[in-house]
Formats: C-alpha cells, sequence, structure tokens
C-alpha cells in the first residue's frame, strides 16, 4: 500500500516538472544565455558511459546527479570518488565524491561535491599582456545535499538543494538551486520490475551574480584634484541552466545470468538545444557490465554550426567486485565521451557499498 504523504508528494513534484516544462522549454532565442554551465557536466563514470540516457533507471550514490530518487535504492553505506579529464588535453580537471546513507526502513541522504580546476593561467594586464605577473587558477565548486525516500515497492523520490560557487583570486560568484525527481517502476511479469520510468527537474534557482575586487578600477576624478577614485563596476545578472529529464529503461532478461537493458531520453533544455539520447547495458552476473549510448541535438554533426562540443557518442565499463559474502563490493568504473576539440572525456571512478 501507499501512504497518502507518498502519493501526495509524488503527485506534487510530478505537477512541479510538467509546469516548469512548460516555462523552460527549449528557446533558440535563449540559448547562450545562462551561465554555471558545469551544473550539466555528469561527474560519475558509470552513469557517463552511455550518455546519461539512464535517467529511469540509476542507482545509487551517484543518482544524485542524473535523477536523485535513485539514491533511494542504496541499501546501507556508498561512498565513490570520480576523477575526470574533461576535453583531455585542455588541462580541466574534475574531482567528485560522493556519500550516501540509509536512514531507517525507506530514507536515504546523500552528500556529494564537485571540484573544477583549470591548471595555472597566466596573470596579464594591458601593459604586460604577455604575463610575468604570476598566475591565477580558477575553481568552480558544487556542493549538493540530497534527500529520497521509498514511497512504496514501485515509486521512489527525492530532491536535492545544491550550492554553486565560481571564483578565481577577486572575482567571484554564488548561488543556491535544487533537483527533484520521481521515478516509476512496474513490469511485463511479476517476477521483476523491468520496466521503469523516471522525470527530473533540475537547476531551479536565484539568478547569480559576478562580485569582487577585480571588477574595480582607479580613476581621475572628472575634476581636478590630487587624488584618485575607485570605480566599481556592476556585473549582470546570470540565469542558471535549468532542465527537464524524462527517460525510460527496459530490461531484457537474455538468460539466467545475462541481462540486456535498453534506455530512451529526452532532454528539454531552457538554455540551449532540447536533446534525444538512448543507450544500451550488458550486464554480466551483476559483476561486469558493458554499456554506450549516443545523445542526440540539433546541428550535432555540423562542425560550423553545432553549438556543443560534444560529438554524443558515449561508452564505458564497470566491474563489480564481491567482498566476501557480507554483500559488500567495489565498483570500478570507466567512461569515455567523445568530443568535437581536444582528446575526449575520460572518467575513471571507484565505489564502495557497505
Amino acid at each position: 500500500m501507499i501512504k497518502h504523504s507518498g502519493k501526495c508528494l509524488c503527485l506534487a513534484l510530478a505537477i512541479l516538472s510538467l509546469n516548469f516544462n512548460g516555462v523552460f522549454a527549449g528557446n533558440k532565442d535563449r540559448a547562450g544565455q545562462a551561465g554555471a554551465s558545469e551544473l550539466l557536466i555528469n561527474p560519475w563514470a558509470k552513469s557517463a558511459g552511455w550518455g546519461g540516457v539512464n535517467v529511469a533507471s540509476v542507482r545509487g550514490m551517484e543518482a544524485s546527479f542524473l535523477n536523485v530518487a535513485g539514491t533511494a535504492f542504496v541499501k546501507k553505506t556508498e561512498v565513490g570518488f570520480t576523477y575526470t579529464k574533461y576535453l583531455k588535453g585542455s588541462d580541466i580537471n574534475i574531482s567528485s565524491f560522493g556519500f550516501s546513507q540509509k536512514l531507517g526502513a525507506s530514507s536515504v541522504i546523500t552528500i556529494s561535491l564537485m571540484s573544477m580546476s583549470f591548471g595555472d593561467i597566466q596573470v596579464t594586464t594591458t601593459d604586460l599582456p604577455e604575463g610575468g605577473l604570476g598566475t591565477f587558477s580558477p575553481q568552480y565548486l558544487n556542493f549538493g545535499l540530497s534527500y529520497a525516500k521509498a514511497f512504496s515497492n514501485s515509486i521512489y523520490g527525492g530532491i536535492t538543494l545544491k550550492g554553486v560557487s565560481e571564483s578565481i583570486t577577486d572575482v567571484k560568484a554564488s548561488g543556491i538551486c535544487f533537483d527533484a525527481g520521481i521515478m516509476y517502476l512496474t513490469g511485463t511479469n511479476e517476477a521483476k520490475d523491468n520496466l521503469k520510468f523516471g522525470i527530473t527537474l533540475k537547476n531551479v534557482g536565484t539568478p547569480m551574480t559576478f562580485s569582487g575586487d577585480g571588477l574595480s578600477f582607479r580613476s581621475n576624478p572628472p575634476v581636478a584634484g590630487n587624488y584618485q577614485l575607485t570605480v566599481e563596476q556592476r556585473a549582470e545578472k546570470f540565469e542558471i541552466p535549468s532542465l527537464v529529464d524524462i527517460g525510460v529503461t527496459y530490461d531484457w532478461q537474455l538468460a539466467a545470468d545475462h541481462t540486456l537493458s535498453t534506455a530512451v531520453n529526452f532532454i528539454s533544455n531552457s538554455f540551449s538545444n532540447d536533446q534525444y539520447g538512448g543507450g544500451v547495458e550488458y550486464t554480466y552476473k551483476k559483476m561486469f557490465s558493458l554499456r554506450t549510448g549516443y545523445v542526440f541535438e540539433s546541428k550535432i554533426g555540423d562542425a560550423v554550426e553545432s553549438t556543443t562540443t560534444s560529438k554524443g557518442l558515449s561508452a564505458g565499463f564497470t566491474a563489480e567486485l564481491p567482498l566476501g559474502k557480507s554483500g559488500k563490493s567495489l565498483g570500478l568504473d570507466y567512461s569515455y565521451s567523445t568530443t568535437r576539440y581536444f582528446d575526449g572525456t575520460h572518467r575513471i571512478g571507484v565505489r564502495l557499498a557497505l
């Protein structure tokens, strides 16, 4: 039986998602007007292996990025770390950490952290355009606190509160946004919930603004005088890239130890092209998995008019190694995403389920 509170929350999240879908449907006139685009980068290797199209079936700690409802499947404790070489050759690196803990019989809380570094960049001025004044390193940091709950054997839901920070030595911006997600499981037979539906609303928050000493400069006064004024420039606000992601996954039991999962999804982006994705994953004994996915958007194959650096194709694998007979396991994940420039994006991660 589904409790009335569970029905109400799931219904509210569904209505909220539909409302925001109407407000934030893809709009070419708004393309490129949002900031904090790091919120759109999947920092986890396992789900990135098939392009993030598994919004209906993602499970465990890393579901905090793709669909927070999937964190409700954590059995006890799960810890994970992923290192990403983003656009290999660009000196952009991403480090991600996640921790999930089950609370009571049906609730899970998750803490996630994503740090993005860009290497050392030369400080330049109008007088010294070639540098020579030292270096600085921009820092992007996303922090998430998630709560998910199993309302029944079929319905799961969750919400994430996220903090966003972008900074250099003397300029910074910060903001707050939230995600909400729902999963529904059913099946073509009584033995297994092999048909899954998922919907998530992501990155809904207030605009961000840059501020700091880097936006001020010294200037002579408009009238003669033996002094200077400090003039502070005001930066324009920018929006956060909100979106709605809807997906379906179907599991095919090929034999006793062989499973093939197929997934499709649709992403309605607020400030960029809408996207359509599909992927497959083969699993043997729940220990070894191979996956691939493709995400399509308008003009993605046009080298001149494409608005994304991604070519759409991703692939990856997982080795899930049991630690004794206690149910604990160690997971090793790797994924590769093709890009138009540089040498693609590589992710490697490790997960520990206790």
